[in-house]
């Protein structure tokens, strides 16, 4: 039997778009069906647009359009279903798609409702439904979720769809997924279906979604594996493809996933243009490095805004960034306007010492010619911040968290670094000088934040291995510095509550679909 794989990217409520995707992908195809993603008439998550009855009809009627304009092969693939009776509106549903007729084969059993998912706010758990006949084969049907069980799945289920469809006589077992990209993920994936077919010894083909929306990137990674687990087709990570047979190995590169996300945010939010400020610091290089290539040079404008406190040679390092790179260059100094500010808030201010306050007020100044930039172009400002200061709110509000888009806010500072050295364009210096926000003379970030080294081994164990402080501190760190760190992760929540939008690379990433935690709490950690 001859399965296409077409990994497709949709957006959400993009009805036509999608539609005209799903044909596409189909069109010419020499094989007895071709497999979708999870939602590919609708675009994934959309959310609360699921509660929308209109967008239930848009729904419908664009299934009805693609079944009466597909003349080839049999089609499966994702939409939404209204159900009848008691409980929640709406079934996850796989569609056959064949003969200019369409119909429901396979319900979605098992709904999600951890991390980026909360499936059962939309969906009521579907029903076994027996294999489908095609091609002389019987094929089994899941949908995303129903595969993650098992030693790899993400959490212990006590239904396995998988093994019911093997046990119903499934010859073959096909999954439709959005399944978001996280560091790690292609790689557990593989294991996991490699599982599924060794166990019940039938060939399994894997289709998921690529593309990015809002925060969540998703890679692709389509593959097939026959019955005793060799990969028999694999599609390309972050790009769009329709495969039979064949094709690249797995691949898992967060920098390929952040170019995405950044060129499919603006792409599909209608804009061209993005900004970033340049600070002549490693966050804001590397953020400047990825729009170029997710948008082109000619759509990047990199602007450094000196202030009295900048160093001289962090407006040499991104001006010559810039040049490197391709991209448009302003410099617009802080500093006159700053003078001027100061004087002007002189009376509120009440002859108070000079501290963070004026620190603040730099960051604000350049957060506000950014937004002017943006607002004159008709572009969107990218957020330079990573993880570790957002974790620690070592950003200002209105100041550099300006913007539409946080690219790099779920990469610790190390990692930041690991990544801005593939791109040799970067000046060395940006590289090896100490990291500063310059906002007062001889600053660094090490006087405030513990070295990033130390910093960011107790974050991934606080956010990601959600240990206790007495656990991180047991392994090797001071107990002092881990429940600082614990407690101001929790005490600047207000400010991320407030932040643009974080693509999520991680398994926690901070934003709607990854850490959710009360603003006013007094837990703070456990610390």
């Amino acid at each position: 039997m001859r399965i296409a794989l077409a990994q497709i990217n949709t957006t959400v409520g993009d009805f036509a778009g999608n539609a005209r995707r799903i044909l596409a992908a189909s069109r010419g195809v020499s094989a007895d069906l071709v497999l979708f993603p999870e939602l590919a008439i609708c675009g994934y998550m959309p959310r609360d647009l699921l509660l929308e009855p209109s967008f239930v009809d848009a729904c419908e009627r664009t299934l009805e359009e693609i079944a009466a304009g597909a003349p080839g092969p049999p089609l499966l693939l994702g939409t939404v279903q209204r159900a009848k009776g008691p409980g929640k509106p709406l079934l996850n549903v796989a569609v056959l798609v064949r003969g200019g007729k369409h119909e429901v084969v396979a319900e979605k059993r098992l709904l999600p409702t951890y991390d980026v998912f909360d499936e059962r706010r939309y969906f009521r758990p579907g029903v076994q439904r027996p294999p489908l006949a095609i091609a002389g084969k019987r094929v089994g049907v899941t949908i995303c979720e129903d595969m993650w069980t098992g030693e790899h799945g993400d959490h212990l289920y006590a239904e396995d769809p998988v093994a019911d469809l093997a046990r119903a006589g499934a010859d073959v077992i096909v999954n439709l997924s959005a399944s978001p990209y996280e560091q790690g993920k292609p790689a557990r994936r593989r294991k996991l279906v490699l599982d599924h077919a060794a166990r019940h010894k039938v060939p399994f083909a894997f289709t998921n979604l690529v593309g990015a929306n809002d925060q969540l990137i998703f890679d692709g990674n389509s593959f097939a594996v026959d019955a005793k687990g060799a990969i028999t087709a694999h599609a390309k990570a972050f790009v769009e493809e329709t495969v039979v047979a064949g094709g690249a190995g797995p691949a898992d590169d967060v920098k390929d996933a952040l170019v995405l996300g950044i060129r499919d945010y603006l792409r599909k939010t209608g804009f061209k243009e993005a900004i970033v400020g340049m600070s002549g610091g490693v966050d804001s290089s590397l953020v400047a490095c990825l729009a170029a290539e997710a948008l082109g040079p000619a759509n990047v404008t990199g602007v450094a805004m000196p202030g009295p406190f900048s160093a001289p040679y962090s407006l040499t390092d991104a001006e010559e960034l810039a040049r490197r790179l391709g991209i448009s260059f302003l410099a617009i100094p802080i500093t006159r306007a700053y003078d001027l500010l100061r004087e002007e808030m002189k009376g509120g201010f009440g002859g108070r010492p000079m501290d963070v306050t004026e620190e603040n007020l730099q960051a604000r100044l350049r957060g506000t010619i950014l937004m002017s930039l943006a607002n004159k172009r008709g572009a969107l400002v990218l957020v330079p911040s990573n993880k570790s200061e957002f974790a620690m709110g070592y950003c200002t509000m209105y100041g550099d968290m300006v913007g539409a888009l946080a690219p790099i806010s779920d990469l610790y500072k190390r990692q930041v670094y690991e990544l801005a050295r593939r791109y040799p364009l970067i000046p060395e210096r940006v590289l090896t000088r100490a990291p500063s926000a310059e906002l007062r003379p001889d600053q660094t970030d090490q006087d405030t934040l513990p070295p990033y080294d130390v910093l960011d081994a107790i974050l991934h164990a606080h956010l990601e291995e959600r240990l206790r402080p007495e656990e991180i501190a047991a392994r090797g760190f001071d107990r002092e510095v881990v429940e600082r760190v614990v407690r101001t992760v929790s005490a600047t929540e207000y400010k991320r509550q407030q932040a643009a939008p974080v693509l999520k690379v991680t398994a926690k990433a901070f934003g709607w679909g990854g850490r959710r935690f009360p603003i006013v709490e007094r837990f703070r950690g456990g610390a």
